[in-house]
């Protein structure tokens, strides 16, 4: 294998790779035997044509792609090590020359990582985050906690109000006649929800259970069903049940079924501590993300297009294992929602433009102040992932491998880097 690198514009570089002959003999040879079995030609037994009965037949490139298709990872790989290159994006194939007897030549188009020219990164000034917890914010989190544990009460004896949950029947009519879609049974629905139209829930309130109730509402301009758009209509609903939430009274009680505590104030008390804790680490988030920004801002580089689409590609990738991991899959993903791959791509871009300046002016920060990271960071790395993994620490390095631990390293040393400007940033 024989690799030639030319520089091209914009931190792009085309990589000229070639493979002996023998190899792509070798990888003919391989997709034949992988395809005989498929192969039918009268006058021979079906997984019995020679080879070179096929491709006088079909014509001698007959298994080239296949063979391309075996023999470009493993050149590629080669290649990319021997490269001296910080290579940072997927490659872009294109075969050159394919011809049994010859050396097999395909150029490989990739970007290479941009060099960063740093501004000021020590010293930043960034906004100070209020992290005081106030007595309506703990409030408000026991009104959600007692919001989770309130009852249903059947209610008879008074008409409907807002908040009530009520089970309706309902029929739509536009002109006087009934539409599709616009009648429902032992509908379940909460007043004040927003579930419904503009208007509609709104008018149901002071409506007894079992009294016919005429509801006058105009469908929205941007309505989904072209032909309600902007019509004025009258539903007919009958309210058949009301239930209303019967909240849990504010004492030591509740407190003592809802917690871990025996006292309100107990209560209380943790609720605010574990507020102060979340607004802590959101101002050291926030603080962070703002320190990077304005270096960011201040750093200067040319990101090739290429190394936007790999990170674009691997944002999109990383979504949809998530969605795997919670059972559904990224067709019933586009089903639901209605978007589409080239969308979703699109969308992440300016996620992943942001996540790339990020990380490049955080490994110069790490390259100019000469952050390392020791063994014992290392070590200590990786008895983390073999807990998370459940293995030993051995089978953990034994399989990452040189390439992989390297770039372990490289991602404890931006972290150290994140943590140096901050340290070393200025709050206003």
């Amino acid at each position: 294998m024989s690799l030639q690198v030319e520089k091209l514009e914009k931190n792009m570089a085309k990589m000229t790779i070639e493979a002996s002959a023998e190899e792509l003999d070798k990888a003919i040879e391989s997709a034949y035997q992988k395809q005989k079995g498929k192969i039918s030609i009268p006058g021979f037994r079906k997984g019995k044509v020679p080879r070179q009965v096929v491709e006088k037949m079909y014509g001698k490139e007959v298994f080239y792609e296949d063979a391309a298709n075996e023999l470009i990872p493993n050149a590629y790989e080669k290649a990319l090590e021997e490269c001296e290159e910080d290579i940072v994006s997927s490659p872009k194939i294109e075969v050159t020359q394919i011809e049994a007897g010859k050396p097999f030549i395909f150029t490989a188009t990739v970007a290479l990582k941009p060099e960063v020219k740093l501004g000021k990164y020590k010293g930043v000034k960034v906004e100070k985050a209020d992290t005081n917890v106030t007595d309506e914010e703990v409030n408000e989190v026991i009104e959600r906690e007692r919001e989770n544990n309130a009852r249903s009460i059947s209610v008879e004896d008074r008409p409907v109000k807002d908040g009530d949950m009520t089970v309706i029947d309902f029929e739509g009519f536009v002109d006087g006649v009934a539409f599709e879609g616009g009648k429902g049974e032992n509908y379940p629905l909460t007043i004040g929800s927003g579930a419904f139209i503009p208007g509609f829930e709104e008018q149901l309130v002071g409506a007894q259970i079992g009294n016919e109730v005429e509801v006058n509402v105009t469908f929205p301009e941007d309505y989904q069903a072209e032909e309600l758009k902007g019509k004025a209509a009258v539903f007919k609903c009958t309210v058949k049940e009301i239930k209303e939430k019967e909240l849990p009274e504010l004492d030591d009680e509740f407190a003592s079924e809802v917690s871990e505590f025996d006292t309100l104030d107990a209560y209380k008390e943790d609720v605010k501590k574990n507020l102060e804790e979340k607004k802590a680490k959101e101002a050291k988030d926030a603080k962070e993300e703002a320190v990077i920004e304005a270096i960011v801002e201040d750093a200067e580089m040319d990101i090739p297009e290429a190394m936007i689409e790999t990170q674009q590609k691997q944002m999109v990738d990383e979504f949809a294992q998530r969605m795997t991991m919670q059972g559904l899959s990224m067709e019933q993903y586009f089903q639901f929602t209605g978007a589409s791959y080239p969308q979703l791509i699109e969308q992440v871009k300016p996620q992943a433009e942001k996540r790339i300046k990020a990380r490049l002016v955080l490994e110069a920060v790490a390259a100019a102040e000469k952050i390392e990271v020791s063994d014992e960071e290392y070590d200590k790395e990786m008895e983390s992932m073999a807990e998370v993994y459940q293995m030993e620490v051995s089978k953990v390095k034994e399989i990452l491998g040189e390439k992989e631990a390297k770039n372990i390293r490289q991602d404890l040393a931006v972290r150290k880097a994140a943590e140096f400007v901050v340290e070393n940033a200025k709050e206003k």
